[in-house]
């Protein structure tokens, strides 16, 4: 449940729209407002949970209309359910991905049905991911299923 939601003022709205702008590409709202969710941030647009931030780490809902922006890592069959509790992703289990540096946040999707699994944090680049195939590379920040998914 969302507590102490609020609408933002309009020099911090513009402010967190420019912000989210400058990473997710072009955005536009009408409403922002922001609320507390199981110990994070999540910001609404017109309404919508559509953002979160979690120790600064702005990133999009799964639920959301921006994860199709992100970089993405698609991983085999035998990876989802660990990804889908909570698990970081393992070079293994990848089948294909996208280019992608250190840091860049990237979308969790299945090889059968393209469909969003999780929101991540690259560990590693793509290149060094393709060059080694071991070790965590992916942590994982929000899947399917964890609190603020059930909760939204």
């Amino acid at each position: 449940m969302l507590r102490k939601r609020k609408s933002l003022k309009r020099k911090p709205a513009k402010k967190l729209v420019e912000e989210l702008s400058s990473v997710f590409g072009e955005i536009e709202a009408e409403r922002v407002e922001s609320a507390m969710l199981r110990g994070v941030t999540v910001y609404l647009l017109d309404d919508v949970v559509e953002f979160v931030r979690d120790d600064d780490i702005l990133y999009p809902f799964l639920g959301g209309s921006h994860v199709d922006g992100l970089h993405r890592v698609v991983v085999d069959m035998g990876a989802i359910p660990y990804v889908c509790n909570g698990a970081d992703v393992m070079a293994p289990g990848i089948k294909d991905m996208e280019s992608f540096e250190v840091g860049d946040l990237v979308v969790v999707r299945d090889v059968t049905h393209g469909k969003a699994l999780a929101i991540g944090k690259a560990l590693k680049s793509s290149s060094d991911i393709e060059a080694s195939r071991k070790g965590k590379v992916i942590e994982n920040l929000h899947y399917v299923g964890d609190g603020l998914w059930k909760a939204v």
